[in-house]
């Protein structure tokens, strides 16, 4: 059953002068907060509605746009920045809505920005939740078959993806934009559910008229992406942490996800059927039903 459609509060907050944060809450306010972080090039309305407004039916659910993408301020070539600053910028959500402390949740590049939190910041975390991501660590870790590995050892991006990826920037309209983003979603959905043309196109279709335009974000991918390992700091961590497992992703096969929980102390690992590196409305209810179950182990 689809929950209930929750009216949103919107906010606008300035993490560093110059750059303004569309910034969006459903659920009670004195609920629990739930801060999710999306991946790069992402907008906050890449997490869908339906499973938003199913989380906060126990929480306040938080979601924006990071810089560079929705409604946020675009200024990467005014004002360049590391990816550590958009964990900064996670934080600065928080301040501005007066939130002492969240459950995180974060998908790609935003399951790393929630292990800076994790680190950096373990005392604004009540819980931590990645999945689609992989090790801010260079610990070794153990295959299935007992033996011993370094990061490098875990499985790459699939082919199809790096071709894609590779190829030069072109100048698009908005349709064949639009056809671009859904041919990327089917590579990214992997092949144990069906590919929901229908829902990602819609999705595609909102976000440009969230963002204003249909110009893809290029800015994370020229981001300063060092100082990012965590190791020693995600060893001792004592958040509690879920590692969710997609069996069908092609950014960062299972192994990854086996990785990071033996690389983070304190953490569990569960496996989401059917999930690769998308979210398609087939996963929707296990992938709450994971969030919230951990949620829910912290007591808050």
């Amino acid at each position: 059953m689809t929950p209930p459609a929750t009216t949103p509060r919107t906010h606008w907050i300035e993490p560093v002068p110059g750059v303004r944060l569309w910034v969006e809450e459903h659920g009670d306010p004195d609920a629990p907060a739930l801060l999710l972080v999306m991946g790069a090039a992402s907008s906050g309305l890449a997490w869908p509605d339906p499973l938003v407004h199913g989380l906060a039916l126990r929480h306040r659910v938080i979601r924006y746009d990071h810089r560079d993408t929705g409604r946020s301020t675009w200024s990467y070539a005014e004002q360049p920045y590391a990816v550590s600053d958009l964990a900064g910028d996670a934080v600065a959500v928080l301040d501005a809505l007066g939130v002492e402390r969240a459950h995180a949740v974060g998908m790609s590049l935003g399951g790393i920005l929630v292990q800076l939190l994790v680190t950096d910041h373990p005392d604004r975390l009540l819980s931590a939740t990645v999945f689609g991501t992989c090790a801010a660590s260079e610990a070794p870790w153990t295959r299935a078959d007992g033996t011993r590995a370094t990061p490098a050892g875990l499985p790459p991006v699939d082919p199809r993806l790096i071709e894609a990826w590779s190829r030069p920037p072109e100048e698009r309209d908005e349709a064949a934009e639009i056809e671009h983003r859904l041919r990327h979603w089917k590579l990214l959905n992997g092949d144990q559910v069906p590919f929901d043309e229908a829902f990602f196109r819609d999705q595609e279709e909102r976000i440009i008229r969230h963002t204003g335009h249909s110009g893809a974000s290029t800015a994370h991918a020229q981001a300063d992406q060092s100082g990012l390992v965590r190791t020693a700091g995600l060893a001792r961590n004592q958040v509690p942490f879920l590692v969710i497992s997609a069996p069908a992703d092609p950014v960062y096969p299972p192994e990854h996800a086996v990785h990071l929980s033996q690389a983070v102390g304190a953490a569990r690992l569960v496996e989401v059927a059917g999930l690769g590196h998308a979210l398609p409305p087939a996963v929707w209810p296990r992938l709450a039903r994971a969030i919230e179950e951990h949620t829910a182990r912290t007591g808050s």
